[in-house]
């Protein structure tokens, strides 16, 4: 998923998604070389991503990455999906502490 989100407003080569990926987790996730390309290969396997460009830079092959409308899809549905999760996790929490109210859900925790 973030990966997915990391390519979502913009195509990027592999160093800017490393950093992009540490940046939109807080730095929590820092992504090592040999596991950013398996999960690159994978995700071009499922169609998710393409490459948009190669190129030469001093000497080596940059490829640079891009969602692909089936790429948006899945970003969107498990953007959905955790929202749901979220807000069913919310909920239970308010059930969970004394005196507390529960809030309504709005379509139940699979929706």
């Amino acid at each position: 998923m973030l990966l997915l989100t990391a390519l979502a407003d913009a195509p990027r080569h592999g160093y800017a998604l490393i950093e992009e990926v540490a940046a939109i987790s807080g730095g929590r996730v820092r992504l090592r070389a040999g596991t950013l390309y398996g999960a690159l290969d994978r995700l071009l396997g499922q169609g998710v991503v393409r490459v948009e460009r190669e190129e030469i830079v001093e000497g080596r092959l940059r490829r640079t990455y891009a969602l692909t409308d089936a790429g948006y899809a899945l970003l969107a549905a498990e953007a959905d999906r955790l929202r749901a999760t979220a807000h069913e996790a919310e909920r239970r929490i308010g059930l969970a502490r004394p005196g507390a109210v529960a809030r309504p859900t709005r379509g139940g925790a699979g929706a």
